[in-house]
């Protein structure tokens, strides 16, 4: 049956619009973005509207092709100065605590399954397979519910948890390619041999990533291209070869396209800002394509004979696995209040990651593949459900939120400053506790060396005065060389009212 190219661009586009739709309505009330592009997928799957979607082949290709830039603009988001203070707790999460959860997991998994699918004989080592595309987490759904209720993190928990989300996903990689060559040999292989392959292939990756994002930024300094917009282009360009090259030279890619991204956003570069811009929006195209993706890929009706068994995973892998595997690689660091060790653990989000290395078992035959799949999304639609719905209420409970920053970057208007100006635009809302003193400008008693310089109110934007009224509600632009300053004084209005 030949399919038209117009019904597919049809479908696709139809796809993105309910998925973007849906993401809206679930900013709102904090539901994870991966789990509505899921669900879209699954709704529009062979168990719903009917799409039947069975290319395992082109699911990996995307599924591979956008983590590749989503890993990339990762580290181009990740500021080197903010994780400094924390890489040794992320760079043990991301590799010890990977193997923990790989090893814990598997023994669980071994037990739960031949006690529950007694049909079913799964060796200890497909027990571990299973288990090791499920032992790295997911980041995206984690901040963009934590953007969304305006949370901050105290005691650098948000950079501990990028670093360790941006890192660990090679990890689990290399345990799941090693697993699969194991199973697929019947254990034909030397355990030895594979440790020293995964602690090369991760060395390499390191190293390419590293060489090849500094060459990017010295290219694209020296490299003069009249068109300003090719430049984006250039360096999507370069994220693809860095993975493909270092695919090729037996290193671990995905380490790689993530340090290229650490280093590339963390060096002066020419056209950066739109680069960044590029990559965020790019960034959001390929989870969509990816997730809409793995949603349509699944049969629904074929989760039902797994659900006892993945329930059990989850809760194990939710309550037991995770917190004990970062508690034990986060030993060495006893002033790590117990209380940040339990929102890390509970910030196990499984997300994409873990359901595109579950496609590999079903691209290379691995026995007992489908069942491998069915559990791992089984395992993390619970995982997005529990943990990422109720993210905000647990770093409330364990106290390890405190009150957002007042100023932020500007959303409401579309100026930037030079990226090596020392001032700083920030944007501030209007609220009550600000006009407690006076609803005139002057009133607010902004710190020295700091300007409003615009106000927007409702639709209209205009250059304020002194004696300019304020209203609630109303958006300032702000630049300043005092930032710290200016947020401090803000902070004090909510204070003194409290204190009133």
């Amino acid at each position: 049956m030949e399919i038209q190219i117009e019904l597919v661009l049809l479908i696709v586009s139809i796809l993105f619009f309910v998925s973007i739709l849906a993401d809206k309505a679930g900013y709102r009330f904090g539901v994870p973005t991966l789990l509505l592009f899921l669900a879209v997928g699954m709704l529009f799957g062979s168990d719903g509207l009917g799409i039947h979607f069975e290319n395992i082949q082109l699911a990996q290709t995307i599924g591979t092709v956008a983590l590749c830039i989503i890993l990339f603009s990762g580290g181009m988001d990740t500021k080197i100065d903010d994780i400094r203070p924390v890489i040794p707790q992320g760079l043990i999460l991301a590799t010890l605590g990977v193997l923990l959860t790989a090893f814990f997991t598997g023994v669980a998994v071994w037990y739960i399954l031949n006690e529950t699918l007694v049909s079913v004989s799964v060796g200890i080592i497909t027990a571990l397979l299973l288990a090791a595309t499920m032992s790295s987490t997911d980041s995206a759904s984690v901040f963009s519910i934590l953007r969304s209720k305006g949370l901050v993190l105290k005691n650098n928990l948000r950079p501990m948890l990028e670093l360790e989300s941006g890192s660990n996903d090679p990890m689990a990689y290399v345990l799941t390619i090693t697993l699969i060559g194991i199973v697929n040999t019947q254990g034909d292989v030397s355990f030895l041999r594979a440790a020293g392959i995964v602690v090369l292939q991760l060395i390499i990756g390191a190293a390419m990533g590293f060489l090849l994002g500094k060459l990017v930024v010295l290219g694209m300094n020296k490299l003069k291209i009249e068109n300003a917009s090719l430049y984006p282009i250039m360096v999507l360009t370069c994220c693809v070869f860095i993975f493909a090259s270092t695919y090729y030279v037996k290193g671990n890619s995905y380490l790689a396209v993530y340090i290229a991204g650490l280093v590339v956003g963390n060096s002066k570069m020419v056209h950066k800002r739109s680069t960044l811009r590029f990559f965020d929006g790019i960034s959001w195209l390929s989870q969509l394509a990816m997730f809409l993706t793995l949603g349509l890929l699944v049969n629904p009706h074929e989760l039902y004979p797994v659900l006892i068994p993945g329930l059990l995973i989850s809760f194990v892998m939710i309550f037991i696995t995770r917190p004990l595997s970062v508690f034990i690689s986060l030993l060495p660091f006893r002033k790590m209040e117990w209380k940040d060790k339990t929102f890390v653990s509970w910030v196990g989000l499984r997300g994409a990651v873990p359901i595109i290395f579950a496609i590999l078992t079903l691209a290379e035959n691995v026995p007992h593949s489908r069942l491998i799949f069915n559990i791992v999304f089984l395992c993390t639609l619970v995982s997005l459900v529990v943990q990422g719905s109720s993210l905000p209420k647990m770093a409330q409970w364990l106290g390890v939120s405190e009150k957002p920053n007042p100023l932020t970057s500007p959303k409401n208007f579309d100026i930037e400053l030079p990226e090596d100006a020392k001032s700083v635009l920030s944007e501030v809302a209007v609220n009550s506790d600000m006009l407690l003193n006076g609803n005139r400008l002057m009133d607010l008693g902004m710190p020295e060396k700091t300007l409003i310089i615009m106000v927007k109110r409702n639709n209209a934007y205009f250059v304020p005065t002194g004696k300019t009224s304020l209203n609630v509600g109303d958006k300032l632009l702000i630049i300043t060389d005092e930032h710290e300053m200016v947020s401090d004084a803000l902070k004090e209005f909510a204070q003194d009212k409290e204190r009133v």
